[in-house]
């Protein structure tokens, strides 16, 4: 990482740091996701600073660059208990890694995401749960999850593609 990505990252985190405060508390999660520890509770509040969705590797990194010394194995575990328990959300991006965004509260979401820059907004999911249900109802499977995503190119980036070609 050179050193003008490495000051985008630390700046970056500190403003998602900033955003975050009162969003992710401790308290708020369940028991299940293991012992918080102040590790953990780093990687937390830096994940619900994030906006859009990140990987394991570019929190891992941003919290390096604000001086942490979390653990790469400590950033991967704890985002996946906080998956398992639908306190993240989840999504793969064009290359199939997995990339992770806080949620907030037990609510389900689906979100649509651009395949250029990763801006993700939460869209109506009613009819695509509605769907689920169904499907759960008259198959008769027990515990039915279920994955979608949806990716296009946002305004923004069409506008760039549109000026630069």
């Amino acid at each position: 990482m050179t050193e003008a990505e490495t000051s985008t990252l630390t700046t970056a985190f500190r403003r998602a740091a900033d955003r975050s405060r009162g969003r992710a508390q401790p308290a708020d999660l369940p028991e299940s996701i293991g012992r918080l520890t102040p590790q953990r509770t780093e990687v937390l509040r830096a994940l619900a600073g994030c906006e859009d969705f990140v990987s394991t590797q570019l929190l891992h990194a941003g919290l390096l660059a604000t001086g942490s010394r979390v653990g790469l194995s400590t950033v991967y575990r704890t985002l996946t208990a906080l998956a398992a328990v639908g306190r993240a959300d989840v999504v793969r991006d064009t290359n199939g890694e997995k990339l992770f965004r806080y949620r907030p509260g037990a609510d389900h979401r689906h979100y649509l995401i651009c395949r250029r820059c990763g801006l993700s907004q939460p869209v109506d999911s009613t009819t695509v749960e509605a769907w689920a249900e169904r499907v759960a109802e008259t198959s008769g499977f027990a515990d039915v999850q279920h994955t979608v995503e949806l990716t296009g190119t946002c305004a923004t980036c069409q506008a760039t593609a549109g000026t630069s070609g």
